[in-house]
């Protein structure tokens, strides 16, 4: 912004004067302010960059099953209302061993869209329509798929509960900050330093492996035993890394 001075003289030489003279502190004062800014950052000296990590294996404690059906059809209300009356048989059959945490039942996809033939032309409508079951009771869960008549087995997936995950998280975190500080203490003294002092660090745990659950097509069938069905989960591996720097002194 442009800065204005103003004179109230009459007389044109103390005017001039008056200017030279705001002038002249104004040069002043720009000087006294470029003293007093900051210079360039002084480039880092006996800084160290590093990361250590450390990794959990852990049993998938989550099991999913979800159940399906399809109907089609020259008519779109016989269609749904086909699809509603399996589910709900399916619905109220699991229910009957549903318990929160341990056998949770839900709804999962339903689609209902027309049928075309090799004319182009649509010639009826096809649907589906979807039940989970999910939780830790294995046992409970591959039962109560068993005796579900009305839909087939569609897919089996196994996770890691957030409890598990959290418990694991933390004993990985803990293995990976003591190898972080054995790392940096090694680095310091092989540069002939006594110790170090922890500048930054970021911290980041994520699952390998199979971090969605592991999904395993089966054969549907039309009609299905009320037998458990067999199932095995397999494992996770929670990886947590620790990376930063430290200055070495």
């Amino acid at each position: 912004m442009p800065i204005v001075f103003y004179s109230t003289e009459s007389d044109p030489l103390k005017k001039t004067t008056h200017l030279f003279a705001a002038c002249a502190l104004l040069a002043a004062s720009t000087g006294l302010f470029a003293q007093n800014q900051p210079g360039p950052y002084a480039p880092l000296q006996n800084v160290a960059q590093l990361s250590a990590s450390a990794a959990v294996e852990v049993q998938q404690d989550l099991l999913s099953i979800a159940m399906t059906t399809t109907r089609d059809g020259s008519d779109a209300a016989t269609v749904q209302n086909q699809l509603k009356l399996a589910l709900e048989a399916a619905l109220a059959e699991a229910k009957k061993t549903a318990q929160p945490g341990l056998m949770d039942v839900r709804t999962g996809n339903f689609s209902l869209y027309p049928r075309y033939g090799k004319d182009g032309k649509m010639n009826g409508w096809q649907g589906s329509t979807e039940m989970v079951l999910e939780g830790r009771d294995f046992a409970r869960i591959t039962a109560a798929a068993g005796k579900v008549q009305t839909l087939s087995l569609g897919n089996v997936g196994f996770a890691l509960s957030r409890e598990a995950r959290a418990r694991v998280e933390g004993d990985a975190q803990a293995q990976a900050i003591e190898r972080f500080k054995a790392k940096a203490g090694e680095i310091a003294r092989g540069f002939n330093f006594s110790g170090y002092t922890l500048r930054e660090v970021a911290i980041n745990a994520n699952d390998q492996g199979p971090i969605r659950p592991r999904m395993m097509a089966m054969e549907a069938k039309a009609a299905m035993s009320d037998s458990a069905i067999p199932v095995e989960a397999g494992k996770s591996t929670v990886l947590v890394n620790v990376s930063g720097s430290v200055q070495m002194k």
